[in-house]
């Protein structure tokens, strides 16, 4: 058996324990790590630390520890009620203003992590005041972060564009950018349908004035389009979901106990949170316009606040999502082994010798959907692209749609929770029971790879364009 089948084997063993046993995934795959690296890859303890990624440990545990601080503080309740405020209580239009706030951010330059980075632990706070499901709003900040990624401006762009040009293939920006802008909004209508929003553009509009009550008054109800716990996911021990608020007549009370009305110590600026709403504008300038890496950046920013305001920081320490940066921290240095020991080419090049050009382009999609799903989106077109350069010489695949499908398939599934944007949405999500929030997203981010790359292949590729 050759090292590269043997390297996937032991992946698909460590899914299935992790799903079938209580044993976090990411130790799990440090020992698989450990385990075909030195054994398989004949690769020392630097050559399996150097797939470690050191940068996303910093993003997780420096963006949590921030957004902590603005929980402990209330920051993150005062920004909930400024955004009801906003969209005049109509609480179903904020999981648009979060899709549209993220691709504004990626469409003019930011990275797409460093996006969800400053919208995510935001956008969640909101879902779970007001009891919208948490995979909708994480899905609508991934999917909005991906809608603007390839603007002729944007990092994504310029890098699949410039890949483009140096492999002599024909290219359009517009075509790709728009590519990504019309996939990743159809797939949010589509999530937004089926985890409720419609049930809440019926519930009308919140006082808050009357403790969230809909226009209509009433008590609050369990949360309209809650994704059901995934298959294998322990029921008993679930936290619980969120309340929102429903019309008198929705016939779904549960609880006769309405919902807090805010008082003025929620919506009030004092001089802490004064000074977290500076450092989160900080954090959104530092990043998008001095181009400094976002983890290092809101670490210092939560530094600054806790030697300030210690009491909120002894409260945010151990709100840093500590299993969630163990479960992907681990799984992405597997993936880095498989990437050193050379699996990830050889599974490539495997697709890229077959015959039949159109088989090979679906065959490549998938690939580039599901290594990415677990690695950088960037890194793996950056080896697609060019893995379909002998087929695109041929003129039998048109290359503009083909790069854009592989642009599309490469970067659409980055709300698994194994994916840098993925993990952020995960960590960011306040009062949820993460193993099953954790499940939901795993399950979501394989429908995402397994219909995606199909419909990509069947819109972008069978009629060639380009």
């Amino acid at each position: 058996m050759s090292p590269e089948l043997i390297s996937i084997l032991v992946l698909v063993v460590v899914f299935v324990i992790a799903t079938t046993r209580s044993v976090n995934m990411g130790a799990l795959a440090f020992a698989a790590a450990f385990g075909v690296g030195g054994l398989v890859a004949d690769l020392d303890a630097d050559g399996i630390f150097a797939g470690f990624p050191g940068d996303l440990f910093v993003v997780l545990v420096g963006v949590t520890y921030l957004f902590a601080i603005a929980r402990a503080n209330g920051t993150t309740d005062w920004l909930v009620h400024a955004a009801v405020r906003l969209v005049r209580g109509r609480v179903a239009l904020i999981p648009w203003v979060m899709f549209a706030l993220t691709g504004a951010l990626t469409a003019i330059g930011a990275v797409s992590p460093a996006a969800v980075a400053i919208v995510a632990p935001i956008a969640l706070s909101f879902a779970a005041r007001y009891g919208i499901s948490p995979l909708l709003m994480g899905a609508m900040v991934v999917h909005g972060a991906q809608a603007g990624g390839f603007s002729p401006i944007s990092i994504y762009g310029s890098i699949v564009n410039g890949i483009v040009e140096r492999e002599n293939l024909p290219g359009n920006e517009v075509v790709l950018f728009l590519s990504s802008l019309a996939a990743n909004l159809v797939i949010a209508g589509v999530v937004f349908v089926v985890c409720g929003g419609l049930k809440l553009w019926a519930q009308g509009a919140v006082d808050e004035r009357d403790g969230g009550a809909g226009d209509s008054g009433g008590s609050p109800a369990p949360a309209a389009g809650s994704p059901a716990p995934a298959a294998g996911s322990r029921a008993a021990g679930s936290a619980p979901v969120p309340q929102k608020a429903a019309p008198r007549d929705a016939g779904l009370r549960t609880d006769p106990t309405p919902a807090p009305t805010p008082s003025t110590e929620t919506t009030n600026l004092t001089p802490s949170r004064t000074a977290t709403l500076t450092s989160l504008l900080a954090l959104v300038v530092a990043v998008l316009v001095f181009d400094l890496d976002a983890g290092l950046t809101a670490i210092t920013l939560a530094v600054v606040l806790s030697t300030l305001w210690p009491e909120d920081s002894r409260k945010a320490t151990g709100q840093i999502a500590w299993p969630t940066v163990l479960l992907i921290c681990g799984v992405l240095t597997y993936i880095g082994v498989l990437d050193e020991m050379g699996t990830i080419t050889w599974a490539g090049e495997g697709v890229g010798n077959i015959g039949v050009p159109l088989l090979a382009a679906v065959l490549l999609c998938y690939i580039g959907a599901l290594v990415s799903a677990f690695a950088s989106s960037v890194g793996i077109m950056g080896a697609l692209i060019p893995l379909a350069v002998p087929f695109l010489e041929r003129g039998e695949i048109g290359a503009i749609g083909m790069v854009a499908a592989l642009a599309v398939s490469a970067t659409v599934v980055d709300v698994s929770p194994f994916s840098t944007n993925g993990a952020l949405v995960l960590a960011a999500a306040p009062d949820v029971d993460r193993e099953r929030f954790f499940r939901q997203l795993m399950v979501y981010g394989g429908i995402v790879v397994a219909v995606v790359p199909a419909a990509a292949w069947l819109v972008m590729v069978v009629p060639g364009w380009g």
